[in-house]
């Protein structure tokens, strides 16, 4: 079995794993497109977290995870009650082109974009200022974005909305 990170399973996946490799999900963008009333945010004051969101001509580089069969079963479940807490993600399992240029099968978290947490096409500043304050049963909204920010420089993967919305989002949280 393969399991697609975007975000933060990117760097804090919780399951055990045989390999690792960069991927591409062609048709999907990493967008923060879905308000966290969980682990980034509470119903009171969401935050905002990464979903994939679907468009046309579109990818999204992450990290493709090979989980060995008998660890199968334990993984779906611990990523289900992880990703699925509020059924704003739909699991899917999509192609993945690996950097080592094999495709898979992955098991992949999309957003449902007729779910009442979808909020795709908010603006950088928006979203900026939602994360700069927010805060969920997870931590703060800020340690998401600056974490996923980090890792996917150390993975080599350009994101410049990602980039932008770290930057401005330090420039918010020092100037207070």
């Amino acid at each position: 079995m393969w399991v697609f990170g975007y975000g933060s399973l990117m760097w804090e996946p919780g399951f055990a794993y045989a390999d690792r490799v960069l991927g591409r999900l062609d048709g999907w963008h990493r967008s923060f497109c879905m308000r966290s009333i969980h682990h980034r945010g509470t119903v009171e004051k969401p935050g905002l977290v990464l979903a994939l969101d679907a468009a046309d001509g579109a990818a999204c580089n992450g990290v493709a995870y090979s989980v060995r069969a008998e660890d199968s079963d334990a993984t779906l479940d611990y990523l289900r009650e992880r990703e699925l807490i509020s059924s704003a993600y739909l699991e899917r399992t999509l192609p993945l082109a690996l950097t080592d240029g094999r495709t898979v099968e992955a098991v992949t978290y999309v957003i449902d974009p007729d779910h009442v947490q979808y909020c795709g096409g908010l603006a950088l500043e928006e979203q900026a200022g939602i994360i700069a304050t927010a805060v969920g049963g997870r931590g703060p909204n800020t340690d998401y974005l600056w974490n996923t920010a980090e890792h996917l420089h150390e993975l080599g993967i350009a994101d410049p909305d990602l980039d932008w919305l770290a930057e401005r989002v330090r420039a918010l949280t020092t100037a207070t």
